[in-house]
Order: structure tokens, then sequence, then C-alpha cells
């Protein structure tokens, strides 16, 4: 496929169309180094890395200890936004009904969500049916530190509680998902602080501990104790 700096060189500003030949160079590359970027686009690597590091700086691309490049938590949130048959189709697919079936369970809403850097990075929900609830975070990236999903993606064993580290009056139960002693994902159930007091925590401690069991033998994974 040609470069669309070049198949649509009077539709796209230069600039613009060089940074989309490296996203989708990247992309399709999985992963690639600058000196690669550069000679699939056609550019000189001054060129090249100006413009990746315009990309890295939005999230779009991100830049290993190596110098390698590859997809961004930008990438990972648009592709969980939309859905379709990405990296985490699998996942998404096996996860949605045992979200289902954790919203049912304790009323509130249910997450999937996988690291990307210092990043959590939210694939699928079940959102409650109540008229207070929390909604919205499929697509979105909070950090690690200090947020219970955070705690389940870095592998902390037995259920992790926050309230308000992400948004104010909300409060979050978080397990992580192994496969051996690697970490997959993390499932988490999000609800109003005034509605998770320490018998709800409990009722969602729970359900998270059965929903990562029913994940885990769905995939086929190796689980330690967590």
């Amino acid at each position: 496929m040609p470069p669309i700096s070049e198949t649509n060189a009077n539709l796209v500003p230069r600039s613009v169309g060089r940074a989309f030949d490296l996203l989708e160079i990247v992309a399709g590359q999985g992963k690639t180094n600058l000196t690669t970027a550069a000679s699939l686009a056609g550019l000189t690597p001054t060129t090249a890395l100006r413009h990746l590091r315009a990309l890295e700086s939005r999230g779009y691309v991100r830049r290993d200890l190596e110098g390698s490049y590859s997809a961004g938590p930008t990438v990972l949130r648009l592709a969980a936004a939309a859905g379709g048959d990405g990296p985490f189709a699998r996942l998404v697919s096996a996860a949605q009904p045992v979200l289902d079936e954790l919203t049912e369970r304790t009323g509130e809403s249910s997450y999937l969500a996988v690291s990307d850097g210092d990043r959590a990075v939210y694939l699928a929900t079940c959102e409650s049916t109540r008229s207070i609830r929390h909604v919205g975070w499929v697509g979105k990236a909070v950090p690690l530190a200090g947020t219970a999903v955070g705690e389940a993606l870095a592998g902390l064993a037995g259920a992790r509680t926050k309230s308000g580290s992400v948004e104010a009056d909300i409060a979050a139960v978080a397990r992580c998902v192994l496969d051996g002693d690697r970490v997959v994902a993390a499932l988490s159930i999000i609800g109003p602080t005034h509605r998770m007091d320490h018998a709800a925590v409990e009722a969602a401690t729970a359900a998270l501990q059965y929903g990562v069991e029913r994940l885990v033998a769905q995939l086929g994974l190796t689980r330690v104790a967590s």
C-alpha cells in the first residue's frame, strides 16, 4: 500500500501524512526500530524521529528501552472502544459473560482491564442498571499507581480495594487474572462509595473470586493462587 503522503498528497498535509504513514508502519510491524520505520516510510531517520516523537507524546506509539516502537495506549484505547478483531478480542469475548454475571450478582458496574506501561486500559464492561451507577470507562486509561486495578495488575494477592483514587465518591474492588505467574488482566467492580460499604465490598470480593475462576477456565489458563 503506498504511503498516505503519496496517495492523498492534495488532501492531507505532508506532515500529517508522514505521521500517519509511520503510525501505520508501527502498527503493521507490531514492533520496529527507527531505521526500519524511516526506510519503510521513505523518510530520513531525523525526519522520522521527529514525527515518532510527536506520536509518542500523544500516546499513539511507545518506545521501549531498546529503542523499538510499538502501538501506544491511545491506540489500545481506540481499539477497545471500537471493538473488532484486535489482539484482545478473545479476552474481551470470554470476559463479557463473566462481567454480565458479576454485575447481576453485585448490582454494580464491572470491568475488564489490562496493563499498558504505567496505566491500566479498560477494555470491556457490563453497566449497572441502577439509576446512580458508574459508567463510561471502556477505552479509558487510569494510572496503575494508587488504584485498585493497578494493584491487581501488579499481581498483588487477593482483592484490592480503593476509594476515591481516580474519581471522587467512587470505590473499586479489583482482582488479577493470572496465567501461571503472569498477569493477563484484571476484573473490577466499581460503584458509588455510599453503596460500597463493608457488606458490598465483601460481596464484590466473593463475586470477583468466582469471576476470575470462570474466566481462567474459559481461556484455558493455568492459575496460581492470588
